[in-house]
């Protein structure tokens, strides 16, 4: 009596029994919201109208009983119809009834609707894959931009350099010196922007060279006494070793512009089959109420949130912990193997 009550009180699983061959039997108000069949209308009908043609061509509700029967029960998800052939998508179990003498006098079957669920999934690979694109495109224009400064603007300014010296030399000429000079510097700058747009060792493919060089050329030249720990030796898929190269180059930005700090840690180790990374920061921490506080904790600073949407674009999380006058810690983990396909 009870069971009966909880499986007729029971709105979001269709529920229901059916006969040793497939026609239904029983009938709870869940099946009804989701299948749209009253009671009156489905009792006695095979439960093969709730199967796609393409279903039943194939003989997949006889199928699916003849397992249950065999196995004891069988699970699916795929494409299931509703009272009128509209669509939606279901996880389905049937499980077969035995008496006590272990005849077969039956099934049960629960069906759920997935269909928000899997629209959800579609919607957030379709992000995934226009987030990707969009990477590898401005990945693409990095690399071009980097190679045409360094090819062409900084060799060039290396080949005045080098005339300069030698035309200071003959003629001891101090202007031509600090002409010289002014040169280098914007050579050592140009070098500097070639890094922040695209290591070299980013090209190889080398995580670890690349946040190495990066904290060597840029970093420092912040003035942040910088450290470097890793005990990472995987060699992940170029997309991801870009993904986590640039989640690491805006936490180090971050760093530089908000947290007045100085020193700053970076480690990479490996973790659950994925990269484990963290940037941590002496600074100031975030200030309770404070602008840096709002933006980073709401989500809502352009460079959090590009943060945070790499890591989730593969598949991994992003966090942040902070306490003010304790520095900031923004941690980020990556799996190294291929995004899990949507199912279906």
């Amino acid at each position: 009596m009870l069971f009966e009550l909880f499986v007729h009180s029971v709105v979001d699983y269709a529920i229901y029994m059916l006969d040793v061959d497939g026609h239904v039997i029983s009938w709870n108000p869940g099946a009804e919201r989701i299948k749209g069949y009253s009671e009156q209308e489905i009792l006695g009908r095979h439960f093969s109208v709730f199967y796609t043609e393409n279903d039943i061509a194939e003989g997949k509700p006889g199928e699916e009983l003849l397992i249950a029967a065999e196995m004891g029960s069988h699970e699916d998800e795929g494409w299931r119809l509703r009272r009128g052939g509209e669509r939606f998508w279901a996880n389905t179990v049937i499980t077969a009834l035995r008496d006590e003498q272990g005849a077969l006098v039956g099934f049960g079957k629960v069906t759920r609707d997935l269909t928000e669920r899997r629209k959800t999934e579609e919607e957030t690979t379709g992000r995934r894959l226009a987030f990707a694109h969009f990477v590898r495109a401005q990945e693409t224009e990095r690399r071009r931009i980097a190679w045409d400064v360094h090819d062409d603007s900084i060799q060039s300014m290396i080949a005045v350099s080098m005339r300069l010296q030698m035309l200071a030399a003959q003629r001891r000429d101090p202007a031509l010196k600090q002409l010289d000079d002014a040169i280098q510097g914007a050579i050592q700058r140009l070098r500097i922007l070639v890094a922040q747009l695209r290591p070299p060792a980013l090209n190889d493919n080398d995580l670890v060279t690349s946040v190495r060089d990066y904290l060597d050329e840029v970093v420092s030249g912040w003035g942040l006494d910088c450290t470097l720990h890793h005990g990472f030796t995987a060699k992940p898929p170029p997309d991801l070793v870009i993904t986590a190269f640039r989640i690491l180059q805006e936490a180090l930005v971050n760093v530089r512009k908000h947290a007045n700090a100085s020193a700053v840690v970076v480690s990479l180790t490996g973790q659950d089959g994925g990269l484990l990374a963290r940037v941590v920061d002496n600074g100031d921490g975030m200030k309770v109420g404070g602008e840096r506080s709002r933006d980073a904790l709401s989500g809502e600073h352009i460079g959090m949130a590009s943060m945070r949407e790499r890591a989730e674009a593969a598949q991994g999380w992003f966090r942040i912990s902070s306490k003010p006058g304790e520095g900031t810690s923004v941690a980020f983990w990556i799996p190294l193997g291929p995004p899990v396909p949507l199912r279906g």
